[in-house]
C-alpha cells in the first residue's frame, strides 16, 4: 500500500498536486484498514466454525479408530506423531463431553478488539513513510526518503517475524529488506 502511493506520488509535480494525492491516498489506506479489519473478523468466523466442525465430527465418530483419525486430521503433525492411542481416546472422552455452542458463534469482545488493531496497524504504519512528503517541498527527495524508512521498517519487522516464528531474526530481517529493495527497485524501474 505504502509502495503504491509513494510510487504515485513522484510522478506529481506541483506541492498542491502532492497534498492532494496524500489526502486520497490516506483516505485509501482508511480503506484497507477497514477492509483488513473485516477479514480479520471473517478469519475468527471461520476459525470458530473450523473448530465447532472438528468437535462435532469427534462426537459422531462411530468408532474410536475414526474419532482417532478425526482428532489427527486436525492437529499439527509433530503433535500429532506425539500422541498414543491412549492420549487419543482421552482426548476423545473429553471432546464427548464438550457442549457445542448453539448460536453463540457470533463476534466476542476480543475479536472485535483485535480487528480494531488490525486497522490501527494497517493506517499507522504509512504515516512513518507519508511524513517526508510533508515536510519537505521537493517531492523527489521526500520520495526517496519515504523509500529509506520503508525499508527500515522492513528491517525491524522482519526481525520481530523472524523472533515471533523462532527464525533467525537478523536473516529473516536482511531477507525482507532484501525483498522491499527489490520491490522499491522495480517500482522505481516501472516508473515511480
Amino acid at each position: 500500500m505504502a509502495l503504491a502511493f509513494t510510487g504515485t506520488l513522484s510522478v506529481v509535480s506541483d506541492r498542491s498536486e502532492v497534498r492532494t494525492t496524500l489526502v486520497g491516498a490516506l483516505g485509501c489506506n482508511l480503506a484497507w484498514g477497514l477492509v483488513d479489519a473485516i477479514m480479520y473478523l471473517m478469519g475468527c468466523l471461520a476459525d470458530r466454525a473450523t473448530e465447532r466442525r472438528i468437535v462435532a465430527k469427534v462426537q459422531q465418530a462411530a468408532t474410536a479408530e475414526e474419532a482417532r483419525t478425526a482428532i489427527l486430521q486436525n492437529l499439527p503433525s509433530a503433535v500429532a506423531s506425539a500422541l498414543t492411542d491412549a492420549d487419543l481416546d482421552r482426548m476423545h472422552a473429553a471432546l464427548l463431553k464438550e457442549r457445542m455452542p448453539g448460536e453463540s458463534m457470533g463476534l466476542k469482545r476480543e475479536d472485535l478488539l483485535g480487528a480494531v488493531a488490525v486497522f490501527l496497524l494497517v493506517f499507522a504504519s504509512t504515516i512513518p513513510i507519508v511524513v517526508p512528503f510533508l515536510f519537505l517541498q521537493d517531492a523527489w527527495t521526500a520520495l526517496r526518503i519515504s523509500n529509506v524508512i520503508a525499508v527500515a521498517m522492513m528491517l525491524f519487522a522482519g526481525y520481530a517475524f523472524g523472533q515471533l516464528t523462532g527464525y533467525r531474526p537478523w536473516l529473516t530481517a536482511a531477507a525482507m529488506v532484501l525483498l522491499g529493495c527489490l520491490l522499491v527497485a522495480l517500482t522505481i524501474a516501472l516508473g515511480g
